[in-house]
């Protein structure tokens, strides 16, 4: 049999979940995309996760840094509003590495609650930390299915300092709200000063480019107690009722 005839006889036998070359080819996109939000939306159902409500920051900040410190209260502040460790009605998601990622994780830990990680399959600093539920410890590959994640269940969000990446899910859904592709929950970005600094949303109204109703999107918080408060207000306001 020449090599030829033995590739063609392997090519035409193997099924296709053994089939790598057909499997990440550009052909089957689609299926690895269906995939990859599949394995986490099955997995989520099962452990019961009805509501989230989500951690950005920098994946650099150190365990010492006031960010780190306060993004881990701030875990265990949405850990300890259910009713006990099995109580899924709102979970804590981050996005799963280190920095703050891991500190809101942590947090949640620290009460005994369960918490969830969306990791992303990348080159560097993306590795899952320690402290997210083994059961609902998530890695992606394709970026948009991760946000789809992050979205689906969240009942607010909540985004420390960051760099690109946090930048790139704060403004993704800033504008799934705006267009009304997302439902409205409260945005918090914490500490004044960094946001201001990094994002002039003033002259985004000065230069007509947003509007100034757009500024209520999102507010702003200097600890995890303030980020809390203004997530309970903004539901407390809407008379909808957040927790059981």
């Amino acid at each position: 049999m020449t090599t030829a005839e033995k590739k063609l006889k392997r090519e035409k036998y193997t099924i296709t979940e053994e089939d790598l070359d057909f499997i990440y080819s550009d052909e089957a996109r689609g299926v690895r995309l269906q995939v990859d939000y599949l394995k986490a939306e099955e997995k989520m159902k099962v452990a019961g996760i009805e509501s989230t409500i989500v951690v950005f920051g920098s994946a650099r900040t150190a365990e010492d840094n006031k960010h780190y410190i306060e993004a881990r209260k701030f875990g265990a502040m949405v850990g300890e509003s259910g009713s006990g460790p099995e109580d899924c009605q709102v979970t804590l998601m981050t996005g799963g590495g280190p920095g703050i990622m891991e500190a809101a994780n942590r947090g949640a830990h620290d009460v005994g609650a369960k918490s969830i990680g969306l990791n992303i399959k990348l080159p560097h600093e993306q590795f899952p930390n320690p402290y997210i539920s083994p059961d609902l410890s998530f890695q992606f590959y394709y970026f948009g299915i991760r946000k789809l994640h992050f979205m689906q269940r969240a009942k607010a969000l909540v985004v420390f300092p960051g760099g690109f990446g946090t930048l790139d899910e704060l403004f993704d859904i800033l504008t799934l709200i705006h267009t009304g592709k997302s439902p409205k929950i409260p945005v918090v970005l914490v500490s004044q000063y960094y946001w201001k600094n990094v994002i002039n949303f003033d002259f985004l109204v000065h230069e007509q480019v947003i509007n100034e109703q757009d500024l209520a999107l999102f507010s702003y918080a200097e600890n995890a107690q303030e980020a809390w408060e203004h997530i309970e207000d903004w539901y407390a306001i809407r008379e909808i009722k957040l927790f059981r």
